[in-house]
């Protein structure tokens, strides 16, 4: 690997004043991202905070403090933690992510002891790039319906109001994203959460009525004790064995919803450690390993599913700070995790998350969902995928119809197999079934690194 300059090498401990600080920034840069997947799918924002930092630490143990990478809510999972839940609500989606981590772990041993190639020949970019696509337009007309229509009624009503606030925030998202510099470049998504906050405030439609409460109980508290007990509060967990059964809600339609996503979820998790060698200058694929990297953020995602959280992934925004700032540290991002769970247990932060009306959130989605799509567009510009191939485009054209357009199977009365599920197996079929998968992987450049794409045993 290429030796790059950095400020603060991986295994390097900050002073106390820096690591505080160096840590923050890092918890602003996934905040935004990590608390708009549950209040997308009627999760916990304050849960969602405690299953980040702990995954980011059981990532951080099982890399054996070799990966500065921070964990947060996986958008992927959104469309399919929805679906899930109309079938066996909140439980349903939790026993589908402990499935979903199951499927990490298995890659991950197989991994170890195959190599890496079986896994692309699987998933090669002319599957991947059309089905990330999918996961972001798939999710365009739930963006659209948060900016526009007026929430907690039921029919749609269109409020001029609603989507002013929206397109604000989306601006001032945008403005963030292409004409701040330095750290705050890092964080659009926070700054538009907070802008177009502050104008639904003075729009009048922010209900702070528990805002208020919280306060009050603070400020009212007579003791260290009381004041302690005013500001930290319990998180709505959602606990196995105490809340729900699990043997008694899996089912294959769970099965059906949940599992495949994490097969497009590991194919991105490769590019991000891809991505993050390069900017460390190490490679993390050999050491310690893409079969380790791999199982942490699969066990990340099953203790998520063991408190309520939704399904955990490594963070772009994240890895962007550590190319910005040069520090390397794991100390840092653990900090950042350990910082994450003391905010899920802070009452008057859960209120005010609690808060943010659905036009912000809907105004940030716009981007947001947008970008997940294009992601997936760059994947095959930069592989130069070959869409005069006929193979290639008809296996782009069947996944992106099949999963923008919500084609299901019916299995039986209360099992499907619909969208971005069918669409991913669909694709994966098609490219195995097909002459001249060459072209499926374009000029390699998902491997263009020869120190990454080494493949060793591990």
């Amino acid at each position: 690997m290429t030796k790059v300059k950095m400020a603060m090498d991986v295994n390097e401990i900050p002073k106390t004043q820096q690591w505080i600080f160096l840590s923050i920034q890092h918890l602003f840069a996934m905040f935004g991202a990590t608390i708009l997947v549950p209040f997308l799918t009627g999760l916990s924002p304050s849960v969602a905070l405690v299953s980040s930092g702990a995954g980011t630490l059981a990532y951080l143990l099982i890399t054996k403090g070799n990966v500065p990478a921070y964990l947060g809510s996986s958008f992927a999972f959104i469309a399919p933690i929805i679906g899930a839940s109309m079938s066996a609500g909140p439980a349903g989606a939790m026993v589908g992510a402990f499935l979903a981590g199951i499927v990490y772990g298995l890659v991950a041993v197989f991994i170890k002891i195959l190599g890496l190639g079986w896994l692309m020949r699987i998933l090669p970019p002319i599957v991947v790039g059309p089905v990330i696509i999918v996961i972001g337009l798939g999710l365009a007309s739930t963006a659209i319906d948060m900016a526009m229509y007026i929430p907690g009624v039921d029919e749609q009503v269109y409020s001029s109001m609603h989507f002013m606030v929206a397109l604000v925030t989306l601006s001032i998202t945008i403005i963030a994203s292409i004409f701040f510099r330095g750290f705050f470049s890092l964080i659009p998504i926070l700054i538009g959460i907070v802008s177009g906050y502050t104008f639904a405030l003075l729009q009048g439609i922010v209900d702070t009525t528990e805002i208020i409460t919280e306060w009050n109980e603070i400020i009212s508290a007579d003791s260290i004790g009381g004041f302690f007990m005013a500001v930290f509060q319990m998180p709505d967990f959602i606990v196995p064995f105490v809340h729900y059964a699990p043997m008694e809600i899996i089912n294959l339609q769970i099965i059906a919803i949940m599992v495949p996503v994490a097969l497009v979820t590991i194919a991105e998790h490769i590019g991000d450690q891809m991505v993050l060698s390069k900017v460390v200058g190490r490679n993390f694929l050999k050491k310690p390993g893409l079969h380790r990297s791999i199982l942490g953020d699969g066990v990340a995602t099953m203790i998520a599913s063991f408190i309520g959280g939704p399904p955990n992934t490594t963070y772009g925004e994240n890895i962007g700070v550590l190319s910005i700032t040069r520090v390397f540290s794991v100390f840092v991002i653990g900090g950042a995790a350990v910082l994450a769970i003391l905010f899920g247990f802070v009452g008057i932060i859960t209120a005010v998350i609690g808060s943010i009306p659905t036009a912000v959130m809907g105004g940030v989605s716009i981007l947001l969902f947008g970008i997940i799509a294009s992601n997936g567009l760059r994947m095959l510009i930069d592989n130069q995928i070959d869409l005069s191939d006929k193979r290639n485009l008809i296996i782009s054209s069947v996944i992106l119809v099949v999963g923008i357009g919500g084609a299901f199977i019916q299995l039986s009365d209360d099992m499907q197999i619909a969208g971005m599920a069918l669409s991913a197996i669909i694709g994966v079929l098609l490219n195995l079934i097909l002459p001249g998968k060459e072209s499926g992987y374009g000029n390699g450049a998902f491997f263009e690194d020869k120190d990454l794409s080494e493949e060793t045993n591990m």
